[in-house]
C-alpha cells in the first residue's frame, strides 16, 4: 500500500472532513481513502445518485420548474 502526504490543508477543508468522517461513522484516513476511490471509479454514477449529491450540498432539489413545462394546466391531476 502506498502512503500519501498531503502539504499545505486549508483548515476549512480539514474541518469539513472530519464532520463528513464523523457523518459516516469512519476515521478522516478512512474517509479520504473512500473520497479518492471513488473519485477515480470508472462506474458511471446513476441520474439518483447524482441528485443524491446535489441534495447534500443545496439541501434539495427543486423540480417543479422542470416539470410544469409538462403539466396540463387544464387537468386536475387530483380529479
Amino acid at each position: 500500500m502506498a502512503t500519501l502526504t498531503i502539504r499545505d490543508l486549508d483548515d476549512s477543508v480539514r474541518d469539513q472532513l472530519r464532520v463528513r468522517a464523523a457523518r459516516h461513522g469512519r476515521s478522516m484516513e478512512a474517509e479520504v481513502r473512500e473520497i479518492l476511490a471513488e473519485a477515480v471509479s470508472p462506474v458511471e454514477r446513476t441520474l439518483y445518485d447524482l441528485l443524491m449529491d446535489l441534495r447534500g450540498r443545496t439541501g434539495g432539489v427543486d423540480l417543479d420548474p422542470y416539470l410544469a413545462d409538462r403539466a396540463d394546466p387544464e387537468r386536475d391531476p387530483f380529479a
